[in-house]
């Protein structure tokens, strides 16, 4: 079993703002999986593990299936460890079996960013998923929303809507980055990195 978990803040105000980006990977990828029309996922889910979920199965390249559970917290984003932590505990999972889809300031928009692991770059979702799971030694999926302007600090900008040039390229990296997270699942992390990392990929 593999869980994907997709970081952002509830609240309609948040909807759309760069901090979101991973909201919106995960109801591209219940939507590619079929297992929810376009923009159905919060009214599908299921309200647990401090969050939003929907469950199903991949069919693997390989033969078999694997189970799939998308989580998205709805803690806020500073507290997002305690969700996670809650359904790492509950399915007994290990680090590698979790999948966690962020913004990232340090790249382009739209440029994908596969890990199996590394430090949480400055992010607080990921700072507070190391603490609840006392590793960051699990992989991580980083979309770019490109570094702030001069004198915006990132937290503000995070929480500010895209820009139309961004949220071009934001468009095109979603279905891509929910094809990277399927990658992930069915033929392991090299694979999707060697595929999606790719300078030229948006």
């Amino acid at each position: 079993m593999k869980l994907v978990v997709g970081l952002g803040n509830p609240g309609s105000e948040y909807v759309g703002t760069r901090h979101n980006v991973g909201f919106e990977v995960l109801d591209a990828l219940a939507e590619r999986l079929g297992w929810c029309g376009k923009g159905e996922f919060n009214r599908l889910a299921r309200s647990q593990f401090d969050g939003l979920t929907l469950d199903g199965r991949l069919t693997l390249s390989r033969g078999g299936e694997e189970k799939l559970l998308l989580l998205k917290p709805t803690t806020f984003m500073n507290v997002s460890g305690r969700s996670v932590q809650q359904a790492m505990s509950f399915f007994q999972l290990a680090p590698g079996d979790l999948m966690v889809v962020v913004d990232e300031l340090a790249l382009p928009a739209g440029r994908l960013r596969l890990r199996p692991s590394g430090s949480d770059g400055g992010h607080n979702g990921l700072k507070d998923i190391r603490r609840a799971l006392g590793t960051d030694q699990y992989p991580r999926l980083r979309v770019g929303i490109d570094s702030p302007p001069p004198f915006v600090p990132g937290r503000d900008y995070v929480l500010q809507r895209f820009t139309p040039e961004q949220r071009a390229s934001i468009d095109k990296a979603v279905p891509r980055a929910a094809a990277a997270v399927v990658t992930w699942a069915d033929l392991g992390m090299e694979a999707a990195m060697n595929q999606f990392n790719a300078a030229d990929d948006n």
